[in-house]
């Protein structure tokens, strides 16, 4: 045992935990992974030696498992990464997403609170916003939601339960709204806009693209982890039942604009544009907020994120990038 602050943390195998865990280990706290390594554990080889890092392999629908691991333990505070992610990935395992991305998440919210820890923070989704009515403007944290797939209505559903408690228990809850993910993960995901994108046409391949002109807001994997870092460092009264979107105002993307980028490092590559003209989330996102108050701001561009994974796939540092281990649903070429 340590003096260090233990964190717990939930999906720590994952797309972006498998980041998180290694930084926060780098920031002298000791974590707690549960993950049911749906993916696999290749992520954590990195970190596995490390005598601050303890990894337990469960799923956190079982909550008799999860209750054991808070029973042993004195968190600091819980980060709340494990979901079935994604709208695909909710659509084709509905029932599982229910139950993990609702039911688990209110169990462990309970377990926090019965065990007296006050930090926790979740991780939610820009998806949230759905489509914007003003095509023009943004939409920041105090915009009204629509959630237009099941992901999305299971993620605004527990924001509720966390955020509408009385803030006079001692509960310090936040949300994390992340934007778009994509960029280099030791768990890599090649199901992601930017990183399909690049992986096709880096290949050679012809991408096809549905709804160029649709606007998201897009966030490089690692920044996610200084978000949580950030949120988790500062005072509890910056932060408490407090809402923050993650990511950087300038890096709102139509899909031709990543294409057009994508471009610039395969000149040659093939693309066809489907038209569309709907799309239930059309969004540009503000965040200003996390900038100003917790002072967050972004180390990689879309562009760069671009560059590393055209160049990791022709260097071959990614294997197989067709490999179904890569992809949270079966694999799909058409963006």
């Amino acid at each position: 045992m340590t003096d260090r602050k233990a964190i717990l943390v939930t999906g720590g195998a994952g797309y972006v935990g498998s980041i998180l865990v290694k930084r926060l280990l780098q920031n002298e706290y000791r974590v707690v992974c549960v993950d049911k390594l749906r993916y696999g554990g290749n992520s954590l080889v990195d970190v596995w030696g490390d005598p601050n890092f303890t990894l337990h392999k469960i799923d956190i629908t079982n909550f008799k498992d999860v209750d054991d691991v808070f029973d042993r333990y004195d968190f600091y505070a819980v980060v709340h990464l494990a979901a079935i992610v994604g709208d695909p990935a909710c659509k084709l395992e509905p029932e599982l997403a229910t139950r993990t991305n609702r039911d688990a998440s209110i169990h462990l919210l309970e377990k926090t609170m019965q065990s007296g820890i006050k930090r926790f923070v979740f991780a939610s989704t820009c998806s949230n916003y759905g489509r914007m009515k003003d095509s023009d403007g943004y939409v920041d944290e105090t915009s009204p939601l629509f959630p237009v797939s099941l992901y999305a209505e299971l993620k605004v559903e527990f924001e509720g339960i966390l955020l509408n408690r009385s803030t006079n228990d001692s509960l310090c809850p936040t949300v994390l709204r992340f934007a778009t993910v994509y960029g280099i993960s030791p768990r890599m995901r090649f199901d992601l806009t930017v990183n399909e994108f690049s992986k096709e046409l880096a290949l050679g391949r012809e991408l096809l693209v549905f709804g160029e002109q649709f606007w998201r807001p897009y966030c490089h994997v690692r920044d996610f982890s200084q978000a949580i870092l950030s949120v988790l460092s500062v005072p509890e009264n910056k932060v408490a039942y407090n809402v923050f979107n993650v990511g950087d105002t300038s890096q709102n993307f139509t899909k031709k604009m990543i294409v057009d980028e994508i471009l610039k490092q395969v000149p040659d590559g093939q693309v066809k544009y489907v038209h569309k003209d709907e799309d239930p989330r059309d969004y540009r996102v503000s965040f200003n907020k996390i900038e100003s108050e917790l002072g967050f701001r972004i180390s990689r561009t879309v562009p760069e994120g671009i560059k590393d994974i055209v160049t990791s796939i022709r260097l071959g540092i990614i294997e197989n990038p067709d490999d179904q281990k890569f992809y949270n649903i079966p694999i799909s070429r058409s963006g």
